[in-house]
């Protein structure tokens, strides 16, 4: 694709929300991470780390459901008596992914674990919705989305109007009616997908790929609709001449009217304004001063607009770019080198997050690990 020129967020920043008592509100007053925990867990001053889940072993004594394997994407969602639930996906090949659910009450207690998808593909990320389900994306060729009920009293639904590709990770713009998403190649496309009838409905609507404008030396997006949707003779991103390519697209998040998003090839985090329809990069690894972020990958957002960045191998660390522009490791994993972070998700009261190591210290994806980051 043409040259996006990195002049930092693609419109005046936002700011700070007023400042709260929950520690994931904003990170910048963050300290220096101190040496490893007891859980090979380096933290800033005042922080502590609890493994809550491990692939393999049964997380709850209420329940017989084992950990699954490979956990990759996560998302929080909050229960009537003030409890939450963190939902996680299983990459595992041929028929083997799904997703699992862990969840805790309202004194952070873990009380069960089930499971809301089986018997699908390679689970990466996906994400949540704002009218409470979540949306898990299989990323191979043929991979579909689907919507899960994270309270376990729906079966989960294919939505193929969503795309047939390689799914990486959505993002929702409810008062758009429109969701976007990343594809997982290093031609990857990116892509849109507006409610026919409106959200929450995704029966039916029109799927679409960006490509690129360059207008008095900015950058924009322009949309043209797939044909296609399910390509049954041709993948979605080669049924459009001259969509934009984006290398390796990872996770993905909406705030405030801005959508960002992460490309593993060439380890930049962009910023997609749909007001203006403007593309920036706020993150490149190699014009960056310190190149602290390496291996982006998954990625949540605080309420104040830090945006959390997971390492694919790096550091093995969730990295903050915050609206002052800093940028800033927050945690790190150690000892799990044959790893990756994935899932990174703050519960509904802002005072824990979530993560997984998804192949833990062996390197195996028997060997998964779900973190639990609190308040010491």
């Amino acid at each position: 694709m043409a040259a996006v020129s990195m002049s930092g967020f693609c419109r005046p920043l936002n700011g700070y929300a007023a400042q709260n008592k929950m520690p994931f509100n904003r990170v910048d007053s963050f300290g220096v991470l101190r040496e490893p925990d007891e859980n090979g867990v380096m933290l800033p001053p005042g922080f502590k780390s609890r493994i809550v889940a491990r692939s393999g072993k049964v997380p709850t004594d209420s329940s017989d459901y084992v950990w699954h394997p490979a956990p990759d994407g996560g998302a929080c969602f909050e229960t009537e008596d003030g409890g939450w639930l963190y939902v996680s996906n299983s990459e595992v090949r041929s028929d083997g992914g799904g997703v699992g659910v862990l969840s805790f009450n309202s004194a952070g207690e873990k009380i069960d674990a089930y499971s809301i998808l089986e018997n699908t593909t390679q689970n990466c990320a996906g994400g949540a919705t704002p009218w409470g389900t979540w949306l898990s994306c299989e990323e191979f060729d043929r991979g579909q989305v689907f919507e899960c009920d994270p309270y376990g009293r729906s079966p989960a639904k294919a939505r193929p109007a969503l795309g047939v590709f390689k799914h990486e990770a959505v993002a929702v713009d409810l008062r758009g009616d429109t969701l976007y998403l990343t594809e997982d190649l290093p031609d990857g496309g990116f892509y849109r997908f507006i409610s026919e009838k409106g959200l929450p409905d995704l029966a039916a609507g029109s799927l679409e790929i960006a490509s690129l404008v360059e207008r008095d030396g900015r950058s924009y997006l322009s949309w043209r609709k797939i044909p296609d949707p399910e390509a049954v003779k041709v993948p979605t991103r080669n049924q459009v001449d001259s969509y934009a390519s984006f290398n390796g697209g990872e996770g993905i998040a909406f705030h405030r009217g801005q959508v960002f998003f992460t490309t593993k090839g060439d380890n930049r985090v962009w910023c997609y304004e749909t007001s203006s329809g403007e593309i920036d990069i706020i993150y490149d690894m190699q014009e960056s001063e310190t190149g602290i972020l390496s291996g982006v990958d998954n990625l949540t957002i605080t309420p104040s607009g830090d945006v959390l960045v997971a390492e694919d191998g790096g550091n093995m660390q969730i990295v903050a770019i915050t609206p002052s522009h800093q940028i800033m490791p927050i945690i790190q994993v150690v000892g799990h080198d044959r790893s990756e972070i994935c899932g990174p998700a703050i519960n509904p009261g802002q005072d824990r997050l979530y993560f997984s190591s998804q192949r833990g210290e062996t390197g195996s994806n028997d060997d998964g690990v779900i973190f639990e980051i609190s308040r010491a």
